[in-house]
């Protein structure tokens, strides 16, 4: 499935700020990105643009450019993007507080309902794409 490139951004925006969260990249959380990757049909062409444009940024100014991506989404790719990086957030079997706070502001931002997402995540885990 191949996504628009605002919808793209936007997630490796929030999925850079969520692995990054508790100060370590634990295996599980990369291998959760690379699936994320592989099923929006991200391309490395995207990755290098979208690594390209946080060197030097602030966690608040990817923070801001992530919002500023999703919201110029349709709410369906909003909440497919949510239950991607609430997915991300439990990879590890752990969250930090810091990713609950990331995850809490992007609901409130996208204006999207906590409940949707769990919801959305737990209909995807029992079927999943084949």
């Amino acid at each position: 499935m191949n996504k628009n490139i605002d919808f793209q951004l936007g997630l490796l925006n929030f999925a850079h700020l969520l692995m990054h969260a508790d100060g370590v990249i634990d295996e599980r959380e990369r291998v959760a990105i690379t699936s994320i990757k592989n099923e929006e049909g991200i391309s490395n062409d995207v990755i290098d643009q979208f690594e390209k444009s946080i060197v030097g940024l602030k966690e608040k100014e990817i923070y801001d450019t992530g919002i500023k991506l999703l919201n110029q989404c349709s709410e369906e790719d909003k909440l497919c993007a949510l239950v991607h990086l609430y997915r991300l957030a439990q990879a590890d079997d752990s969250i930090h507080i810091k990713e609950v706070r990331f995850l809490f502001y992007a609901l409130k931002m996208a204006k999207i309902e906590f409940e949707d997402v769990v919801l959305t995540a737990n209909l995807a885990r029992n079927n999943p794409i084949k």
